[in-house]
């Protein structure tokens, strides 16, 4: 095997080692489950629940994360685009211009198509 594979599958054994000595850890030292009627309750900030998320904001948490995190992670694949803009232009890298300029319009096609549907579905609305 070439020596890459060799560190990815000591990288692989490595994680699946900790991840697993740290469950068993904590099913040996940790405190038994006592099963109450407050076990299964939603706990945030220390405060008791109250309402319905998706009668107050009319789209649940889970939706306005995925959107938060579509936005969130638009950033993170526009960076290394970015980064190497002047190595584009002066055609360094040999990526044809053209071929840049047409990416990132798909990118934002894209991105506008999602706050577009977002938008007219109502889920930005904050009340």
């Amino acid at each position: 095997m070439d020596n890459g594979y060799w560190i990815l599958l000591i990288f692989l054994f490595l994680g699946a080692f900790i991840a697993g000595s740290a469950i068993i850890v904590g099913k040996v030292l940790g405190f038994p489950s006592k099963d109450g009627k407050h076990k299964f309750e939603a706990y945030e900030c220390g405060m008791e629940t109250f309402g319905n998320a998706r009668v107050q904001f009319k789209v649940g948490y889970v939706v306005f994360a995925l959107i938060f995190l579509v936005f969130d992670v638009e950033a993170l694949f526009l960076f290394p685009i970015l980064v190497h803009w002047k190595d584009i232009v002066d055609g360094t890298l040999g990526i044809p211009l053209w071929f840049a300029f047409v990416d990132l319009g798909i990118f934002f096609a894209v991105l506008v198509a999602g706050l577009a549907y977002s938008w007219r579905k109502g889920w930005l609305k904050w009340e």
